[in-house]
Protein backbone atom coordinates (compact mmCIF):
# COMPACT_ATOMS: atom_id res chain seq x y z
CA UNK A 1 0.00 0.00 0.00
CA UNK A 2 2.81 2.40 0.92
CA UNK A 3 4.64 1.52 -2.32
CA UNK A 4 1.57 2.35 -4.41
CA UNK A 5 1.12 5.58 -2.48
CA UNK A 6 4.77 6.46 -3.11
CA UNK A 7 4.44 5.81 -6.85
CA UNK A 8 1.33 7.99 -7.04
CA UNK A 9 3.03 10.76 -5.11
CA UNK A 10 6.04 10.62 -7.43
CA UNK A 11 3.79 10.77 -10.49
CA UNK A 12 1.89 13.72 -9.01
CA UNK A 13 5.14 15.56 -8.36
CA UNK A 14 6.30 14.79 -11.89
CA UNK A 15 3.10 16.24 -13.38
CA UNK A 16 3.33 19.30 -11.12
CA UNK A 17 6.89 19.94 -12.28
CA UNK A 18 5.82 19.45 -15.90
CA UNK A 19 3.19 22.17 -15.42
CA UNK A 20 5.79 24.53 -13.96
CA UNK A 21 8.24 23.80 -16.78
CA UNK A 22 5.57 24.27 -19.46
CA UNK A 23 4.39 27.53 -17.93
CA UNK A 24 7.95 28.85 -17.69
CA UNK A 25 8.55 28.04 -21.35
CA UNK A 26 5.29 29.68 -22.42
CA UNK A 27 6.14 32.76 -20.36
CA UNK A 28 9.23 33.43 -22.45
CA UNK A 29 6.95 35.18 -24.92
CA UNK A 30 4.19 36.59 -22.70
CA UNK A 31 3.35 37.76 -19.19
CA UNK A 32 1.68 35.66 -16.53
CA UNK A 33 -1.48 37.78 -16.67
CA UNK A 34 -2.06 36.63 -20.25
CA UNK A 35 -1.26 32.95 -19.66
CA UNK A 36 -4.24 30.62 -19.91
CA UNK A 37 -4.82 27.47 -17.89
CA UNK A 38 -5.79 25.50 -20.99
CA UNK A 39 -2.63 26.68 -22.72
CA UNK A 40 -0.51 25.18 -19.94
CA UNK A 41 -2.40 21.90 -19.65
CA UNK A 42 -2.36 21.46 -23.43
CA UNK A 43 1.43 21.78 -23.40
CA UNK A 44 1.68 19.07 -20.73
CA UNK A 45 -0.96 16.82 -22.31
CA UNK A 46 -3.43 16.65 -19.43
CA UNK A 47 -7.08 17.64 -19.07
CA UNK A 48 -7.72 21.19 -17.79
CA UNK A 49 -9.55 19.80 -14.76
CA UNK A 50 -6.39 17.91 -13.76
CA UNK A 51 -4.64 21.25 -13.26
CA UNK A 52 -6.53 21.78 -10.00
CA UNK A 53 -4.95 18.69 -8.45
CA UNK A 54 -1.72 20.67 -8.37
CA UNK A 55 -2.57 24.39 -8.25
CA UNK A 56 -5.59 26.41 -7.21
CA UNK A 57 -5.16 28.87 -10.07
CA UNK A 58 -2.67 30.33 -12.55
CA UNK A 59 -1.76 32.84 -9.82
CA UNK A 60 -0.96 29.94 -7.50
CA UNK A 61 1.24 28.42 -10.20
CA UNK A 62 2.94 31.80 -10.61
CA UNK A 63 3.77 31.94 -6.91
CA UNK A 64 5.28 28.44 -7.17
CA UNK A 65 7.39 29.68 -10.09
CA UNK A 66 8.62 32.56 -7.92
CA UNK A 67 9.80 30.06 -5.30
CA UNK A 68 11.53 27.98 -7.97
CA UNK A 69 13.12 30.93 -9.79
CA UNK A 70 14.35 32.74 -6.70
CA UNK A 71 15.41 29.42 -5.20
CA UNK A 72 17.91 29.13 -8.04
CA UNK A 73 18.95 32.75 -7.54
CA UNK A 74 19.55 32.47 -3.81
CA UNK A 75 22.86 30.51 -3.94
CA UNK A 76 24.24 32.99 -6.49
CA UNK A 77 23.49 35.99 -4.27
CA UNK A 78 24.85 34.23 -1.18
CA UNK A 79 28.07 33.26 -2.99
CA UNK A 80 28.48 36.75 -4.46
CA UNK A 81 28.30 38.38 -1.02
CA UNK A 82 30.72 35.82 0.45
CA UNK A 83 33.37 36.43 -2.23
CA UNK A 84 36.71 37.51 -0.76
CA UNK A 85 39.66 39.48 -2.11
CA UNK A 86 40.24 43.15 -2.89
CA UNK A 87 37.50 45.29 -4.42
CA UNK A 88 38.36 44.57 -8.06
CA UNK A 89 38.61 40.84 -7.42
CA UNK A 90 35.22 40.83 -5.70
CA UNK A 91 33.65 42.81 -8.53
CA UNK A 92 35.07 40.51 -11.20
CA UNK A 93 33.92 37.42 -9.29
CA UNK A 94 30.45 38.87 -8.72
CA UNK A 95 29.98 39.65 -12.41
CA UNK A 96 31.19 36.18 -13.34
CA UNK A 97 28.69 34.59 -10.96
CA UNK A 98 25.81 36.72 -12.28
CA UNK A 99 26.67 35.96 -15.91
CA UNK A 100 26.96 32.23 -15.17
CA UNK A 101 23.58 32.29 -13.42
CA UNK A 102 21.94 33.96 -16.43
CA UNK A 103 23.42 31.34 -18.73
CA UNK A 104 22.19 28.52 -16.48
CA UNK A 105 18.70 29.89 -15.73
CA UNK A 106 17.67 32.37 -18.45
CA UNK A 107 13.95 31.58 -18.17
CA UNK A 108 14.00 32.12 -14.40
CA UNK A 109 15.74 35.48 -14.79
CA UNK A 110 13.28 36.56 -17.49
CA UNK A 111 10.29 35.54 -15.38
CA UNK A 112 11.42 37.48 -12.30
CA UNK A 113 12.42 40.54 -14.33
CA UNK A 114 9.03 40.65 -16.06
CA UNK A 115 6.78 39.75 -13.13
CA UNK A 116 8.54 41.79 -10.44
CA UNK A 117 6.46 44.75 -11.59
CA UNK A 118 3.87 42.75 -13.53
CA UNK A 119 0.10 42.64 -13.40
CA UNK A 120 -0.46 39.69 -11.06
CA UNK A 121 -0.54 41.02 -7.52
CA UNK A 122 0.02 37.73 -5.69
CA UNK A 123 3.14 37.08 -7.76
CA UNK A 124 4.47 40.61 -7.25
CA UNK A 125 3.98 40.22 -3.52
CA UNK A 126 5.69 36.83 -3.50
CA UNK A 127 8.70 38.25 -5.34
CA UNK A 128 8.81 41.23 -2.97
CA UNK A 129 8.69 38.94 0.06
CA UNK A 130 11.43 36.63 -1.22
CA UNK A 131 13.68 39.54 -2.15
CA UNK A 132 13.07 40.99 1.29
CA UNK A 133 14.41 37.78 2.81
CA UNK A 134 17.41 37.90 0.48
CA UNK A 135 18.08 41.50 1.48
CA UNK A 136 17.95 40.62 5.17
CA UNK A 137 20.40 37.75 4.62
CA UNK A 138 22.77 39.95 2.63
CA UNK A 139 22.48 42.58 5.37
CA UNK A 140 23.49 40.05 8.01
CA UNK A 141 26.59 39.18 5.99
CA UNK A 142 27.47 42.84 5.41
CA UNK A 143 27.02 43.66 9.10
CA UNK A 144 29.83 41.21 9.95
CA UNK A 145 32.26 43.02 7.64
CA UNK A 146 34.61 45.39 9.51
CA UNK A 147 33.76 48.11 6.98
CA UNK A 148 30.25 48.17 8.45
CA UNK A 149 31.41 48.84 12.01
CA UNK A 150 29.30 51.59 13.54
CA UNK A 151 26.55 51.36 10.92
CA UNK A 152 22.91 51.34 11.99
CA UNK A 153 20.79 48.33 11.09
CA UNK A 154 18.73 50.52 8.74
CA UNK A 155 21.82 51.68 6.84
CA UNK A 156 23.13 48.12 6.50
CA UNK A 157 19.78 47.03 5.06
CA UNK A 158 19.84 50.01 2.69
CA UNK A 159 23.26 48.89 1.44
CA UNK A 160 22.05 45.30 1.11
CA UNK A 161 19.09 46.50 -0.95
CA UNK A 162 21.43 48.38 -3.26
CA UNK A 163 23.47 45.23 -3.85
CA UNK A 164 20.42 43.00 -4.40
CA UNK A 165 18.83 45.49 -6.80
CA UNK A 166 22.10 45.87 -8.70
CA UNK A 167 22.56 42.10 -9.02
CA UNK A 168 19.01 41.64 -10.30
CA UNK A 169 19.30 44.54 -12.70
CA UNK A 170 22.63 43.31 -14.02
CA UNK A 171 21.22 39.81 -14.51
CA UNK A 172 18.35 41.25 -16.56
CA UNK A 173 20.76 43.27 -18.70
CA UNK A 174 23.02 40.25 -19.24
CA UNK A 175 19.91 38.36 -20.38
CA UNK A 176 19.00 41.08 -22.87
CA UNK A 177 22.56 41.04 -24.19
CA UNK A 178 22.53 37.28 -24.90
CA UNK A 179 22.61 36.72 -28.63
CA UNK A 180 22.71 40.46 -29.22
CA UNK A 181 25.27 42.58 -31.00
CA UNK A 182 28.94 41.96 -30.43
CA UNK A 183 30.26 43.58 -27.29
CA UNK A 184 26.84 44.05 -25.67
CA UNK A 185 27.64 41.77 -22.76
CA UNK A 186 30.99 43.43 -22.17
CA UNK A 187 29.30 46.84 -22.05
CA UNK A 188 26.85 45.57 -19.44
CA UNK A 189 29.75 44.22 -17.37
CA UNK A 190 31.67 47.51 -17.59
CA UNK A 191 28.72 49.59 -16.41
CA UNK A 192 27.89 47.13 -13.60
CA UNK A 193 31.53 47.16 -12.46
CA UNK A 194 31.48 50.97 -12.28
CA UNK A 195 28.25 50.86 -10.28
CA UNK A 196 29.76 48.35 -7.86
CA UNK A 197 32.84 50.54 -7.45
CA UNK A 198 30.63 53.55 -6.73
CA UNK A 199 28.70 51.64 -4.07
CA UNK A 200 31.99 50.42 -2.59
CA UNK A 201 33.46 53.93 -2.42
CA UNK A 202 30.27 55.28 -0.90
CA UNK A 203 30.30 52.50 1.66
CA UNK A 204 33.85 53.27 2.73
CA UNK A 205 33.00 56.94 3.31
CA UNK A 206 29.48 56.63 4.69
CA UNK A 207 30.56 57.34 8.28
CA UNK A 208 32.96 60.17 7.43
CA UNK A 209 32.56 62.99 9.98
CA UNK A 210 31.55 65.49 7.26
CA UNK A 211 27.87 64.86 7.95
CA UNK A 212 27.44 61.48 9.62
CA UNK A 213 25.62 58.40 8.42
CA UNK A 214 22.32 58.97 6.71
CA UNK A 215 22.65 62.77 6.59
CA UNK A 216 22.91 65.02 3.56
CA UNK A 217 26.52 65.75 4.38
CA UNK A 218 27.22 62.03 4.76
CA UNK A 219 25.81 61.34 1.31
CA UNK A 220 27.84 64.18 -0.15
CA UNK A 221 30.93 62.84 1.56
CA UNK A 222 30.32 59.43 0.01
CA UNK A 223 30.06 60.96 -3.43
CA UNK A 224 33.08 63.11 -2.83
CA UNK A 225 35.06 59.97 -2.02
CA UNK A 226 34.76 58.95 -5.66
Amino acid sequence: MSHISGVRQAQKQKTRQALLDAALELLEGQSLSSLGLREVTRAVGIAPTAFYRHFRSIEDLGVALVEEALGSLHPMIRTTVATTGDREERIARALELIADHVDAYPAHVRFIARERHGGVRAVREAIHAELGRFTAEVGEALAKDPVSAGWSKEDVLMLAQLYVDLMLGTASLFLEARGGEAGARERVARVAARQMRLIGIGREHWLDPLGGAGGVGGAAGAGGGG
